[in-house]
């Protein structure tokens, strides 16, 4: 069976204040990633750059891994290619976060499930700066 987004889980994560790990951040401003990332702190959320430089990005400082990322996460971002995703979130249900956000492209079914069975949201192969408009964030 394949992951469906509930409409109401990617409103909930877009208005409601939370701290966003985003996996594949670099200060690279050509990368989508970098973009998305402005546009969610635009929307008052909280942003963690992970990327293995660990480099600071609009104004937060980054960490190598999601395991270095000190206290809670609400949503892990994922901005890697859909054969690394299925690691990420392994790595975000161990952090314990809330919710996971494959990016559009972005497609793991098992992981999605995994993660969906460890009781986290998860949102898959869409993305915060076309699903922000629709909801009015």
């Amino acid at each position: 069976m394949s992951h469906r987004n509930d409409p109401a889980v990617i409103e909930r994560l877009l208005t409601t204040p939370g701290r966003w790990a985003i996996v594949g951040l670099s200060e690279n401003r050509e990368r989508i990633a970098y973009g998305v990332a402005g546009h969610v702190q635009r929307l008052g959320m909280e942003i963690v750059p992970v990327h293995p430089r660990a480099e600071t990005v609009h104004g937060a400082r980054g960490y190598a891994r999601l395991a270095d990322v000190p206290g809670p996460i609400d949503v892990v971002e994922i901005f890697v290619n859909s054969s690394l995703a299925g690691g990420v979130v392994d790595e975000a249900i161990a952090a314990g976060a809330k919710a996971v956000w494959l990016q559009l492209g972005v497609v793991d079914e098992a992981a999605a499930a995994r993660a969906a069975a460890a009781g986290l949201d998860v949102v898959m192969d869409t993305c915060p700066v076309i699903e922000a408009p629709l909801i009015h964030a």
